[in-house]
């Protein structure tokens, strides 16, 4: 698997084609991106569950699930969300200026929108670069990968290639996601490509499989946009289907993969942040609340701001346990681990040298591990410390 920043190209599984240029809304960067389809490309989607959604979630829900996506166009600086009939009407207009040019349905485009709320989109820079979106279209990702960022500081993009019983099948993602993160989803948009042959019911499916262990694992902020959106799309490009229980397990592991490296590039690169916190729960019987239990923590200005001063504090990590109602039977027998260092087991603290514990906390990415050693279930969640940057970033924005 390849991770960008620092690869020179990622390429696209077959029959993709990407773009991104810039139509002038933004300065100085791409602000529009299109993916496309050579064939109809079944298609699902999992959306924020903001009531507030901005006008391309609630039209991308009316169209998902389907088997003849063609496209996705995005656009970045505005959100189109809480805009009204004009934003909605905006929405369709580009749907239908799209389909055009590629030549489809206006039921075949995807649309996802980024950027501040409450602004209409400059229809007049963005309609007329579509023809030319299209027209650039090749198959790598990075073009399009810059085109829908809006705070990040770098693009996400990965890709893999997974070797079947009846063939070689593609696997590439894109995202984008720097700040307003949170579970259910964030202000993230996430691309999920693969040549595979898939059922719509088994991209449906898959789509919310995926996205509950990689997209729904993350927290920036604790703030959920109005415009988060992960495709997921498979054309068959390829003519390889997985075929056999061998398969299915290879090319959704793969598809998973990719998610969560983009996942954790999302939360590396979190506004401000300078640390990745990695929280792994285990032993449990409950994995509905390991994982509530996992965001929580990385979601905890207490905890995120201990790690940004390397600071060994376990009683930050032990009181949101509490505040999610871990078991006086858990709390009894659970161990706690901070960067491999052994601070809490069963029931009672374990003494530790504060300096040497502290000089293990100056890595990029920081590991809780807690074992509750009661069942099976595993989850993981990932998020970033806290510093004076996202302030800053977050009182510039608008």
């Amino acid at each position: 698997m390849t991770l960008g920043p620092g690869i020179s190209r990622t390429l696209l599984p077959k029959g993709f084609l990407a773009s991104g240029l810039n139509s002038g809304v933004r300065r100085y960067r791409p602000d529009v991106g299109l993916i496309l389809s050579e064939v109809d490309a079944v298609a699902a989607g999992v959306f924020t569950l903001n009531t507030c959604a901005a006008a391309p979630v609630q039209f991308c829900r009316s169209i998902l699930p389907s088997n003849s996506i063609r496209g996705i166009f995005t656009n970045s600086g505005q959100a189109n969300a809480a805009t009204g009939e004009q934003g909605e009407k905006n929405n369709l207009l580009l749907a239908a200026k799209v389909a055009e040019t590629l030549g489809c349905n206006q039921s075949q485009v995807l649309i996802a929108s980024t950027g501040v709320i409450g602004q209409q989109i400059d229809m007049e820079k963005v309609l007329p670069s579509i023809p030319a979106l299209v027209k650039s279209a090749d198959d790598a990702a990075e073009n399009f990968a810059l085109a829908i960022l809006t705070t990040d500081l770098v693009p996400k993009t990965a890709t893999t290639q997974v070797e079947l019983s009846t063939g070689s099948v593609r696997v590439t993602g894109v995202s984008k996601g720097s700040g307003m993160i949170h579970p259910n989803m964030a202000t993230m948009l996430g691309y999920l490509l693969t040549d595979a042959k898939l059922s719509t019911e088994q991209v449906q499916t898959w789509v919310r499989e995926i996205a509950d262990v990689s997209f729904n694992m993350i927290s920036v902020d604790g703030d959920t946009s109005t415009n988060d959106s992960f495709f997921m799309m498979a054309n068959g490009a390829a003519k390889v289907a997985p075929e056999t229980p061998q398969d299915i397990e290879l090319l959704k592991k793969a598809l998973t993969d990719v998610a969560q490296v983009l996942a954790q590039s999302i939360a590396a690169d979190g506004e401000g942040a300078s640390k990745l916190i990695e929280v792994r729960i285990k032993g449990s019987s409950d994995l509905a609340w390991a994982r509530k239990a996992a965001r929580s923590i990385t979601v905890s200005p207490l905890i995120k701001s201990a790690v940004h001063g390397e600071d060994p504090n376990w009683g930050r990590i032990l009181a949101r346990l509490g505040a999610e109602g871990i078991s006086e039977k858990d709390l009894a027998r659970m161990t706690l681990h901070l960067e491999g260092n052994l601070l809490f087991a069963e029931g009672a603290p374990v003494p530790f040298e504060k300096d040497l514990v502290k000089a293990t906390l100056k890595k990029h990415k920081i590991h809780i591990e807690i074992d509750l050693k009661g069942g099976d279930e595993e989850a993981v969640a990932w998020g970033c410390d806290l510093t004076k940057k996202y302030v800053e970033i977050n009182t510039e924005y608008s």
